[in-house]
């Protein structure tokens, strides 16, 4: 099992006293029950200050206390992973960003999406919708992958022509899982655990709960949508199924490499996954790329190929001392992870709250932490 070294603050030039201000910041949610648990660990110079567990392992009341070796959900961190191995295929020359996404998917076409090309799927400027229509409807049903990649085929009527406009988009997303499933033959789920996951020994990262060991999955507070239904987050059908827009799970530790990578120009402990010129690519913004998006969105909101650059100034900024350099995401269940080129470090924060009901909790977790770094 690959795992950055631990060491402590001092050697790594970053204030203990202020790791401990988001320490005890995170406690104090979890013991007012508020965020019902999490973890944070930081990162830096490729070394990592042990992770800080918090809380319970569940939102229920007599949950038990977390796991030191709990796998959470990271929700729409899954995303830019799934775009990662994408990448992954244009670099071996079997896939183009340029091209027209019905290049690959010919019925793509339907309701006059034959405009959009591979790399408005990662921008977020395709056009297609977050979720389906009746998005719902097949999480009750149980309704395979398979069945939700259909309708994104199919079903989805763009909001926008491709390149003129920004919407966050979970569908574009997915159809880029089914440019990799369709090219390489495999599962997006085999697919990432062949290409990053196992090379990189990430024995406690997969996307989809199968073949991971249920007892140490983080269990995570869900939308009232869900209720106490069978297809919510925390249901064994969502877990298994995987979605590639929001269905991976990970461990600290874990993530942590992947973060490293990322800072390393695509390479770590000898395992080259990326070129560094592709993670560059991915992790600047490309939104300058489009001649007909509009200025206040390519200067305010910018985006990589599948990494968020910060949106500093914005609501959805991930902090107040981060610059728009940094790149990272965040998920729906709580969760937000930023690199910082720039101080050679990293932070990952996972908790088990639903973001959109306090997202202040994560950009206050993220000031004190930015802060902290020497």
């Amino acid at each position: 099992m690959t795992h950055l070294p631990h060491a402590t603050c001092e050697a790594i030039g970053l204030s203990q006293t202020k790791l401990q201000t988001a320490f005890d910041l995170l406690d104090g949610w979890t013991r007012e029950g508020s965020v019902p648990g999490g973890a944070i660990l930081v990162g830096r110079h490729g070394k990592t200050i042990p992770a800080h567990f918090s809380g319970k392992q569940g939102p229920e009341p007599n949950a038990e206390p977390i796991r030191d070796d709990g796998m959470f959900l990271l929700a729409s961190i899954s995303k830019p992973v799934t775009y990662m191995g994408a990448m992954i295929l244009v670099e071996r020359g079997l896939l183009g960003l340029t091209d027209l996404v019905t290049t690959y998917i010919p019925e793509f076409a339907a309701h006059h999406k034959d405009e959009t090309r591979v790399h408005h799927l990662f921008t977020h400027t395709s056009g297609l919708p977050d979720m389906l229509e009746n998005n719902e409807e097949l999480r009750r049903n149980h309704a395979p992958l398979s069945e939700f990649i259909r309708g994104a085929i199919r079903d989805t009527v763009p909001l926008f022509r491709p390149g003129t406009s920004l919407s966050y988009q979970s569908m574009g997303t997915l159809i880029a899982a089914e440019l990799v499933q369709r090219i390489s033959g495999l599962t997006i789920h085999e697919f990432l655990k062949r290409e990053i996951f196992a090379p990189l020994g990430l024995q406690s990262t997969g996307l989809g709960s199968a073949g991971l060991d249920r007892q140490r999955i983080v269990r995570v507070e869900t939308p009232e949508y869900q209720g106490d239904g069978d297809f919510g987050w925390n249901s064994r059908y969502w877990q298994e199924l995987g979605s590639p827009w929001g269905g991976m799970f990970s461990s600290p530790a874990d993530f942590a490499v992947i973060c490293q990578l990322l800072l390393n120009g695509g390479e770590y402990e000898g395992v080259r996954i990326l070129s560094p010129g592709t993670v560059k690519m991915m992790t600047t913004n490309r939104l300058n790329d489009y001649a007909e998006l509009p200025e206040p969105l390519r200067r305010t909101q910018p985006w990589g190929l599948g990494w968020r650059m910060n949106h500093t100034g914005d609501h959805d900024s991930w902090g107040d001392c981060l610059n728009q350099k940094v790149f990272g995401h965040t998920g729906a269940t709580g969760t937000t992870v930023w690199m910082d080129r720039e101080r050679g470090g990293f932070c990952i924060l996972l908790t088990t709250a639903i973001r959109s009901k306090a997202p202040w909790r994560l950009v206050r977790l993220s000031n004190v932490i930015a802060a902290a770094f020497e």
